[in-house]
């Protein structure tokens, strides 16, 4: 259950931020050419995302070469490169971005009791250091950081808070509150956000990443921007570690769909999401799950009778979305679900 009290109006565009290219591929078989990224950042263009990331440069010759191709095509996203706390990394995303009409570089570090004392090996007072010494120093090459705190939903608030005070002084434009192993519920999520939000209003955007370790991934960021986000990362069909990231279709189409209760603007030209959806899906390979939200087979395929009658009386009987709002066709599949009497005309046994 969402809380009640809303953090924005409508007046505050939501910003799409897509990493695709980057934390959608990072999940066993989804691995993209050169040539392939390249084609999804031009299809991400057109769907209207607002900043690309286009990958981290620092861990491969490919997504370097990716990034610097990325960088000079896209004329209306921001291009986005990742970058550890490290100088190597800033640089080596600072080299690919050259040429980018609108650059912003994605720094992040762990900020969980975990991730500290295993992954990084760190105190609390050496990843405030490393925050604000690698938003200083990266900010000689590129204007515009975001810095994202990985796994925070499982940090201490205070230091989760000292953290983002931190990176709001050392010069970041925004940063991202990361459940990155899905374990937060939307209602812990939001007044994460809404906390947050409310502490440094006038100080920093903030921002979303979910994953969909326990299937709340949508229903996370849609808690975020309830309650003041205003950005969120997803990736196409939701595609990433694990279980996925959040879903850019059914975040945008919620929104939309629920544009009464959520009230916030946002860019993605929603007749070109299936198609944007099938490339990506063509380029791996792969289908979606016949039940897919929006982009699935049977998403506005009817075969129950008693569904079929009410959508012929009226469409919004049974769907609350428009198909080609988002570029689908309705579908009518005729079988022993569909009713006595169309089984008799078909000959179909019920």
């Amino acid at each position: 259950m969402l809380p009640c009290q809303k953090s924005v109006t409508m007046t505050q565009k939501l910003k799409i931020f897509d990493t695709t290219l980057r934390d959608g591929e990072q999940a066993p078989d989804n691995t993209f050419s050169i040539e392939q990224k390249v084609q999804i950042a031009l299809a991400l263009e057109s769907l209207g995302v607002d900043t690309i990331e286009a990958g981290f440069p620092m861990s491969s010759s490919v997504d370097y070469q990716a990034t610097k191709l990325i960088a000079k095509q896209i004329k209306e996203s921001s291009v986005c490169a990742l970058a550890r706390t490290k100088k190597e990394d800033i640089d080596r995303a600072a080299e690919a971005l050259e040429g980018a009409m609108l650059p912003s570089l994605h720094m992040f570090i762990a900020t969980s009791p975990i991730h500290m004392q295993y992954k990084l090996r760190l105190s609390p007072g050496e990843v405030l250091e490393k925050i604000s010494e690698s938003i200083s120093y990266a900010k000689k090459r590129i204007s515009n950081i975001i810095f994202g705190f990985e796994d925070a939903t499982r940090s201490d608030y205070d230091f989760l808070s000292s953290a983002v005070r931190t990176a709001t002084d050392a010069g970041a434009s925004s940063i991202t509150i990361a459940d990155t192993v899905g374990f937060y519920l939307p209602e812990q999520y939001g007044s994460l956000i809404k906390r947050l939000s409310q502490k440094y209003e006038d100080d920093i955007n903030i921002g979303t990443h979910c994953h969909n370790d326990l299937g709340l991934a949508t229903a996370n960021t849609l808690a975020g921007i309830y309650n003041g986000a205003s950005e969120v990362q997803v990736t196409v069909n939701g595609i990433g570690e694990r279980a996925g990231n959040t879903s850019l279709e059914e975040v945008a189409a919620a929104l939309h769909t629920r544009k009464d209760y959520f009230e916030r603007e946002f860019s993605i030209d929603l007749a070109r999401i299936y198609e944007t959806s099938k490339l990506v899906y063509q380029i791996l390979g792969r289908t979606p799950s016949h039940e897919k939200a929006i982009v699935g087979e049977n998403a506005f395929r009817h075969e129950a009778g008693i569904h079929q009658n009410g959508l012929k009386k009226e469409p919004t009987t049974y769907e609350i979305i428009d198909p080609t709002l988002v570029g689908r066709e309705r579908e009518f599949v005729y079988g022993r679900h569909s009713g006595r009497e169309v089984c008799r005309r078909l000959g179909i046994n019920k």
